[in-house]
């Protein structure tokens, strides 16, 4: 990999770039335009690592944008003191940026990192039994290889699960006109009315005979306040009373509930 330049003397080598940048102190003025000549330089190694990751359902603008952080910070941390070719040291900080962006943009709902990193770990070891066993690999087979349990081998493909999202206008079949959202269940408010009629019932047992009557005959008979006195043998003015103080009673009881 090189970048020739029309200055003579100066560096013709993405290495020799990256080499003269890393050695100019951080205050250096010539550093700012040499690091910008080191990243032009290095951007086809970004690219080529990026198209690695084509075709897993990230665009491909997004993948290079992330290789190219990944190259940025391998050129800010890279120091030639330590007996290393930048090579060597950018690859895998450009690929743990791609593979980090992979683990916590892309799932369409947050796992565990466990799982994440189980996930990815599967899916290498798969590919690599698939050629080594010439067939697809077992669950057994992916346990013995990553050194883990069957247990945890299945975790991880349930959760892979979540990795994408299927649409709720997705038909349910090729062509069905009902869609996935048509299937799913929703509220029932008759389950709310058979908890309100229980938790009434239960309220209503702990007031006395005469007031469980007259709220029967006034709610669930529908008679008016004149028909329950005439009834009951009682005013008007006390069935209301004894209506007022049975409901307080209810309430009291429920909001205690």
């Amino acid at each position: 990999m090189s970048l020739k330049t029309s200055t003579e003397g100066a560096p013709t080598s993405a290495d020799e770039l990256i080499n003269a940048m890393a050695v100019l102190p951080a205050d250096d003025p010539r550093r700012p335009a040499a690091r910008d000549r080191a990243i032009r330089a290095w951007m086809p190694l970004a690219k080529h690592l990026a198209q690695r990751y084509h075709g897993r359902g990230e665009p491909a603008d997004d993948l290079i944008q992330t290789a190219t952080v990944g190259l940025i910070k391998a050129i800010d941390r890279f120091d030639p003191e330590r007996g290393f070719d930048f090579a060597g040291f950018a690859i895998p900080t450009v690929l743990g940026e791609v593979k980090r962006h992979f683990r916590d943009r892309t799932w369409a709902v947050r796992v565990p990192r466990r799982t994440q990193e189980m996930r990815m770990a599967i899916t290498e070891a798969n590919n690599t039994l698939l050629s080594t066993l010439g067939r697809s690999p077992t669950v057994a087979d992916i346990a013995a290889h990553l050194g883990r349990t069957e247990e945890e081998v299945l975790e991880g493909l349930e959760g892979s699960r979540a990795y994408s999202a299927t649409s709720l206008s997705t038909p349910v079949a090729g062509d069905s006109e009902t869609s996935l959202g048509d299937t799913l269940g929703g509220d029932d408010h008759a389950f709310y009315l058979t908890e309100i009629r229980m938790t009434l019932g239960t309220a209503l047992a702990k007031l006395n005979e005469r007031e469980q009557r007259i709220l029967s005959l006034r709610f669930y008979g529908n008679m008016t306040q004149s028909d329950i006195a005439e009834k009951m043998g009682i005013s008007q003015m006390h069935v209301s009373r004894l209506i007022a103080k049975a409901l307080a009673k209810l309430r009291e009881d429920l909001r205690k509930d």
